[in-house]
């Protein structure tokens, strides 16, 4: 005879309210009744088809997705991504709820983290800010059993279930054998601009860049990260100083966004001071700015995947499934002017 919910109850000493909340995932458990639960399912081979369930009683699984207000394009993409998602809702038997919050402020996250998990949604999915504040959040949640997923940017540790992302260290590694390439043996400065060094997926790609730079391309050297907050405006302003200062600089490397404010700075420029420029994320500016030569190649991520992983991993976790690796895989796509889709 197959065990049934009473007989884990029985087994573990619960109530039977208990068990339905360990077996769907919901906050409201300590970890030490979670665990004894676990233990009693696993010792008595309890097996619940749980997608089928949930699918024969309609559930849907509420949603809540927290990413910066900042205004640039990736940022635009990825709330497009979200409003495209959300007209699928009903045929994924989701709701997305979209919060704002300042970039880069770690307080104004971990606080809608907070806020988010008294909701208790089947899962949440953020922008991650990689700061102490930011961690006892996510481990607060994590605790309590909602799913959490960390999206474009992760979190260091184990506070959150996935990474819904690139690989951050594999692009800053390409970044720089492309620039060193297009470089063509020069020597000079290179400059390297970033959003904000708080954000982990930026330290990443920086660290990486910096390391093959100059294991390979000795003959060019690194000028301190300039912070652009992902803000085009900041962006343009920091780089024509740049450039109005010194007059070695022979490449640039945008990890980050607000890439408008770059490709204004650039075009002020003189043909013959142009840099060598590798950048992240193809947009309409980016597009622009190949096409122009302006630009000699984009690292590209695809929000829209980054979205729909995110919704996946997060209802699976909701029903206590397995989690497809190679599915969730976020690809990185290298544009230059030649093979633009």
């Amino acid at each position: 005879m197959k065990p049934t919910v009473h007989d884990i109850a029985s087994r573990a000493g619960v109530s039977l309210a208990t068990v339905d909340r360990v077996l769907n995932r919901r906050p409201g458990v300590s970890a030490r009744t979670r665990e004894k639960v676990d233990q009693a399912v696993s010792e008595l081979g309890f097996v619940r088809d749980v997608a089928a369930a949930n699918l024969a009683k309609g559930r849907v699984y509420p949603l809540t997705f927290i990413i910066p207000s900042n205004d640039n394009s990736f940022m635009r993409g990825l709330r497009l991504a979200l409003e495209e998602a959300s007209a699928r809702a009903g045929v994924e038997r989701i709701s997305i709820r979209l919060v704002d919050v300042p970039a880069f402020d770690a307080a104004a996250l971990a606080a809608a983290l907070r806020q988010a998990a008294m909701e208790e949604p089947a899962g949440i999915a953020f922008v991650a800010v990689d700061a102490p504040e930011v961690a006892a959040a996510a481990a607060e949640i994590s605790e309590s059993g909602i799913p959490l997923v960390t999206l474009v940017s992760d979190l260091s540790g184990a506070e959150r279930d996935h990474y819904a992302g690139i690989d951050n260290t594999a692009a800053g590694r390409t970044a720089a054998s492309l620039l060193g390439r297009f470089a063509g043996g020069r020597s000079g400065t290179v400059a390297v601009l970033a959003g904000s060094m708080l954000v982990r997926d930026h330290r990443e790609r920086c660290d990486a860049f910096a390391a093959v730079m100059a294991a390979d391309f000795p003959t060019l050297a690194l000028q301190p990260v300039l912070e652009g907050r992902d803000d085009p405006d900041v962006v343009e302003q920091l780089v024509a100083d740049l450039f109005a200062s010194r007059s070695d600089i022979v490449a640039l490397y945008s990890l980050g966004a607000g890439n408008r404010g770059l490709v204004r700075a650039l075009d002020r420029l003189s043909p013959e001071r142009r840099p060598v420029v590798i950048a992240h994320e193809l947009t309409e500016t980016t597009r622009g700015a190949l096409q122009a030569g302006l630009i000699d190649a984009v690292l590209n991520q695809d929000a829209g995947h980054e979205v729909r992983s995110a919704i996946r991993v997060l209802k699976a976790k909701a029903d206590g499934l397995p989690v497809v690796a190679a599915q969730e895989r976020i690809r990185i796509d290298i544009f230059l002017k030649d093979n633009l889709p």
